[in-house]
């Protein structure tokens, strides 16, 4: 087993409380899957949203999701002129089987244009 980070980023709409919940839980959620990880395997997850999304804590999501017991973090992305609005990032660290190039990063709707050289 070894430690790996896993990135991953959305997308949201709008910034409306229940749909950044449900956003970022779907990006947590798929991130879980396309890696094959059990929440036993997480290490930790830092969220980042854009300066645009104030509705609610990412963290939250993961709460939610039965993740209480993983350590969680939230902080603001960097205001960067012409950059993505409506963004939540995220870095997972888990313990897993998978080699660093077997990992598969999940970018979410219009954040898939971020990273499109490794966007599943």
């Amino acid at each position: 087993m070894a430690v790996r980070a896993i990135r991953g980023a959305i997308q949201l709409d709008q910034d409306e409380r229940s749909h950044l919940l449900k956003s970022t839980a779907e990006l947590v959620t798929k991130v879980l899957h396309e890696n094959n990880l059990d929440i036993a395997d997480l290490i930790s997850i830092y969220f980042t949203a854009t300066p645009d999304l104030v509705s609610e804590f990412p963290a939250l999501a993961a709460r939610e999701l039965g993740l209480g017991d993983v350590p969680l973090m939230c902080s603001v992305e960097m205001a960067v002129a012409g950059s993505m609005p409506r963004v939540i990032r995220l870095m997972m660290h888990a313990d897993t089987k998978l080699s660093r190039s077997e990992i598969k990063h999940v970018y979410l709707r219009g954040a898939k244009a971020l990273r499109a050289d490794i966007a599943q």
